[in-house]
């Protein structure tokens, strides 16, 4: 591994040290301090809201500054909404939370672009096991992202508000380590020649199939991790025991990264895909056995590795979809798709897990696997035809 990809790693896993942190903690501040309880997961809907706000402007951003300086502004945002969410949550003030959490959605809408700046800082013929790598950069944020939620539970008056306080502390070690990395320049299109439009990349059916998988998976994972820490409690399981949960999920969710772009070359990206909409049915039929600690650390721990499956099988085959020169537009439709039902489902989980309960939250997720394996099964046949 080279020096950029190991820098680049090391910032994914301060990115998933976030994001695993504001799920563990989001959900349970924003039930306490919601006017309403199904409004308790509004805090991480906001943050995944906005990333779909501003995929496309983050897109734009890379396009005019370039990789590292592009990075680097979604860096300074994660420390300013930090900073807003710690002075929300200290004033029990809800939708300043919601707001801070909204503008922290352009750093993971940023961040969420280290899987693709991993591609091109490597030669082509290691591209899967460059996204694999960085992806797997977040087994870091699988061991550290629930412990500062953990530790950070009573540091300051108001629980849970010391976490903002040391996250603004891991943007700024994300900040020096992006600040290493010395970025190829992207390739901007001369006057006429800026490729295709959003509309004609969408007309395609690998654009749509990898689109569609990566957001299905990513909107299943959402759907049901959100919501664990607040079905946890009311199912009387402690908050240690659900940041054990979220951190075998992370796990389950990363430590494949290091054998999935290798399995991707051996066998092809849609068998492992296919895959993926196995395990994340596994996820349901397990979370529908029990509600004991065992049968949500399994349930969560399947879906990890089924979103790993979909999501780097996702970006594997999207790569294939477009021009250099339409790159970041391309890029930004894609994360576009995948926060707008990230959105959506983080939204959901809430009403669900508060009104029908975790049981209805599982029978729910069927439509998202359904339709993602009839996305899979239709591009399967499509390319069959074409041979």
């Amino acid at each position: 591994m080279n020096k950029k990809l190991a820098l680049l790693v090391l910032a994914q896993g301060l990115f998933l040290t976030n994001n695993i942190c504001l799920v563990a903690i989001n959900g349970l501040v924003g039930l306490a301090l919601a006017p309403r309880p199904w409004m308790a997961t509004l805090p991480i809907c906001a943050y995944v809201g906005g990333g779909a706000l501003m995929a496309r402007m983050v897109g734009r951003h890379q396009l005019r500054f370039g990789r590292r300086r592009g990075f680097q502004i979604g860096l300074l945002v994660a420390i300013v909404s930090s900073a807003m969410a710690l002075w929300s949550v200290l004033h029990q003030q809800f939708w300043g939370v919601v707001g801070a959490t909204l503008m922290g959605g352009y750093y993971s809408a940023n961040a969420a672009l280290y899987r693709f700046a991993a591609t091109e800082i490597v030669a082509p013929e290691k591209r899967e096991a460059a996204i694999s790598w960085v992806l797997g950069g977040g087994c870091l944020g699988a061991f550290i992202g629930p412990l500062l939620a953990r530790e950070s539970q009573n540091l300051l008056v108001a629980p849970f508000a010391g976490a903002y306080l040391l996250l603004m502390g891991v943007a700024v070690v994300g900040l020096g380590l992006i600040s290493l990395i010395d970025f190829p320049p992207l390739v901007r299109p001369a006057p006429g020649a800026g490729g295709r439009s959003g509309a004609e990349l969408l007309r395609q059916p690998v654009f749509i199939v990898a689109m569609a998988a990566s957001a299905l998976g990513y909107g299943v994972m959402s759907l049901l991790m959100s919501a664990t820490p607040i079905a946890m409690g009311q199912c009387g399981l402690s908050f240690a025991d659900a940041g054990l949960v979220l951190q075998w999920h992370v796990l389950g969710m990363f430590v494949p990264s290091f054998f999935t772009g290798p399995l991707i070359r051996k066998v092809g990206v849609l068998p492992v895909m296919g895959v993926g909409v196995l395990l994340n049915l596994g996820c349901v039929v397990f979370a529908l056995s029990g509600q004991d600690l065992e049968r949500f650390l399994g349930a969560l721990l399947v879906l990890g590795v089924g979103w790993n499956f979909l999501y780097i099988g996702g970006t594997t085959l999207f790569t294939q979809a477009y021009r250099p020169e339409e790159k970041t537009r391309a890029q930004g439709l894609m994360d576009t798709g995948v926060y707008a039902t990230m959105t959506l489902t983080s939204f959901s989980s809430g009403a669900l897990v508060t009104t029908g309960g975790w049981q209805w939250m599982n029978w729910a997720s069927l439509v998202p696997i359904t339709l993602c394996a009839a996305a899979l099964g239709g591009l399967a046949l499509h390319q069959r035809r074409l041979r």
